[in-house]
């Protein structure tokens, strides 16, 4: 299955991208990493590029909404993205963000998983757990 990952915006958080990374290919994910500093019409060129399964994204310094509220219309220009599980993780808001806003505002963005605050090893579990239920 694969996986194209990175940090959106202006984020430069390398370690945590590279944790990421690193547990996506312990889990046996093949990872297209794009590294930091990632915009959001980036990442859709590479899954539709790679023919990825899952586009994860991930924000630490809580900038994240501002990069990545374009996504369902961004989406509803490539029917090929149909099938793609979108997954959004880390900090996601600055300053002390409450997950039961920010989850379903990510949600109505387009993303299918939404993890705000909530360590990786849980949230690649999730991901797994709905590639299962949803036969990815």
């Amino acid at each position: 299955m694969k996986v194209v990952t990175g940090v959106v915006g202006n984020d430069i958080h390398v370690v945590a991208n590279r944790l990421i990374d690193i547990s996506l290919q312990a889990r046996g994910f093949e990872v297209f990493n794009l590294g930091v500093n990632t915009y959001l019409e980036e990442f859709i060129d590479a899954v539709i590029e790679t023919n990825a399964d899952v586009l994860l994204i991930s924000s630490l310094n809580g900038e994240a909404e501002g990069w990545c509220r374009e996504l369902k219309i961004l989406k509803s220009k490539y029917k090929n993205l149909k099938d793609v599980v979108f997954m959004i993780g880390g900090n996601l808001a600055v300053g002390e963000g409450d997950a039961s806003v920010l989850v379903p505002k990510f949600k109505d963005y387009g993303f299918d998983l939404v993890f705000h605050q909530t360590d990786l090893n849980t949230g690649l579990d999730e991901l797994q757990k709905y590639l299962k239920e949803n036969k990815k």
